[in-house]
């Protein structure tokens, strides 16, 4: 059996980010805190064939790759940058070339950031039901972040770190209840 992963997708297609970096953080301590590997890809990574493509058939090799690491990664991070209050549309292109089921039960930890407090509940109306609609397994706490949370593209607020522990906590709270059941069935 592989090695269970913990993958992160960040809606950011510009770099340095900190967006990018806020849910490599989170993927490194979801990974360290559960013996996971870890990978972070941005919309970057995915590359120039996300935009043209209808089907993730059209995806290119390199995309296709992302979107399959995406997909069986046993936890998923995911984040984005508030764009006009909600995620951004390469973001959400790229979901939409994924089958509905292929999320399904899936633990999904929701990251955002953004300028400002006005853009905080796009975590509640825009990831989770996104998420909803794949019915994957949306932890509880998701985070959203502001400018003010971060200095030179790193998390400093101590508020926003106590509150990442805890859905990283969450992460590995699902992880272990998927191994239980997995072990069950397997008995």
């Amino acid at each position: 059996m592989p090695n269970p992963t913990v993958v992160g997708f960040s809606g950011n297609f510009t770099r340095p980010s900190k967006t990018r970096g806020f849910v490599e953080q989170v993927v490194r301590d979801i990974a360290a805190r559960n013996n996971l590997s870890a990978s972070t890809f941005d919309i970057e990574d995915v590359g120039p064939s996300l935009g043209s493509a209808k089907w993730a058939r059209d995806l290119d090799q390199q995309a296709r790759d992302i979107l399959d690491r995406v997909v069986n990664a046993d936890v998923l991070v995911v984040g984005s940058p508030t764009y006009k209050g909600s995620y951004t549309g390469l973001f959400k292109h790229f979901f939409d070339l994924l089958d509905p089921a292929s999320l399904r039960g899936k633990p999904v930890l929701l990251l955002a950031t953004g300028g400002g407090e006005r853009h905080a509940l796009i975590v509640e109306h825009q990831l989770r039901p996104l998420f909803g609609f794949f019915e994957a397994l949306a932890l509880p706490t998701a985070v959203y972040a502001t400018d003010k949370d971060f200095a030179d593209g790193v998390l400093v607020s101590e508020a926003i770190r106590k509150r990442v522990a805890q859905a990283v906590d969450e992460a590995g709270y699902a992880l272990s209840r998927r191994d239980a059941g997995l072990r069950i069935a397997a008995e």
